[in-house]
């Protein structure tokens, strides 16, 4: 019915599209929950919909030792430690701040590509286009970048660990995690996540503040079935069939969303950074492709 391309083109669409919500979701559930407490019950409920939507494909769960393996690194390496670096580091920086050093994950990756994947393909205009993409991102948030190094160095460092973490796992996973299933890839990571999560967030936080409201509901039930079920199911499946590095370029594109959003939704300004920041990032996304863009129209006129 569609071709593979288009859907390819869809999932990624799709993937930033969520991602860059679950900012605004993220925002109106910290009214109510505490940060790690919510990040817990999200993933709790995810696993739950990942094993509702598992049993009725009839899929079964992968229980070779390498798949039991991968399912504990990205449970801690990719959910637990991350996630909770960058809810604890937004308790001290700026979302812009956090924003900016995030979009170093393009990085990481391509450092990590050339080291553990060889023939990934790379190639200097992925390169070049994911610095022009970075410098887009900088002028985005380039109003909210004011910091105190003496107070916030570690919650920056939190999230540049956070970030060189998710670029690691998500190298280790195109290399090794081929043969896995996106949804039973994600089912035991996530419930790892939650177990860990919830009770870490009842015994560090101030439960007090904790208020089990409409917001809180709706953030919860929307990062859990929208921000993790059927982003990381895509996410992974696009892994599987695109160039990791260009699909490592959603993180720079998820702030954009997040900023149009907050615009749209909640009458944020708009200023001219945030203007000139995104077509510097569209110009970059276009480089990184321009090789692919280039093959795609070559056969078409064939």
């Amino acid at each position: 019915m569609f071709s593979e391309n288009t859907k390819i083109f869809a999932g990624y669409a799709l993937i930033c599209l969520l991602w860059g919500s679950t900012w605004l979701a993220i925002r109106v559930g910290l009214d109510s929950l505490t940060p790690i407490l919510a990040a817990g019950i999200r993933f709790s409920l995810a696993a739950v919909l990942f094993y509702t939507l598992m049993k009725y494909k009839k899929i079964r769960v992968q229980r070779d030792p390498l798949s039991i393996k991968l399912y504990f690194i990205m449970g801690i390496f990719s959910f637990v430690i991350p996630f909770g670096l960058v809810y604890w580091a937004e308790q001290f920086i700026a979302t812009g701040l956090t924003s900016v050093l995030f979009a170093i994950f393009p990085f990481i990756v391509i450092m990590f590509s050339r080291i553990l994947i060889p023939n990934e393909t790379i190639g200097p205009f992925k390169i070049i286009g994911s610095v022009i993409a970075f410098i887009g991102i900088y002028f985005i948030f380039s109003d909210d970048l004011s910091m105190d190094v003496s107070t916030d160095i570690w919650g920056m460092a939190a999230v540049l660990v956070s970030a060189t973490m998710q670029g690691v796992v998500a190298v280790i996973i195109k290399k090794h995690g081929q043969e896995l299933n996106p949804l039973t890839m994600n089912l035991f990571p996530v419930l790892i996540a939650g177990i860990i999560m919830i009770p870490l967030g009842i015994l560090t936080e101030d439960m007090s503040r904790v208020a089990i409201d409409y917001g809180a509901i709706f953030s919860v039930s929307y990062l859990a079935l929208f921000g993790t079920v059927l982003t990381f199911t895509t996410y992974y499946w696009l892994m599987k069939r695109m160039n990791l590095v260009i699909l490592s370029l959603n993180s720079l594109i998820t702030p954009i969303i997040a900023v149009l959003l907050g615009w749209f939704i909640l009458n944020e300004s708009l200023s001219m950074h945030d203007l000139f920041g995104t077509v510097m990032v569209l110009i970059g996304l276009v480089l990184a492709n321009i090789a692919g863009i280039i093959k795609y129209y070559r056969i078409k006129t064939v």
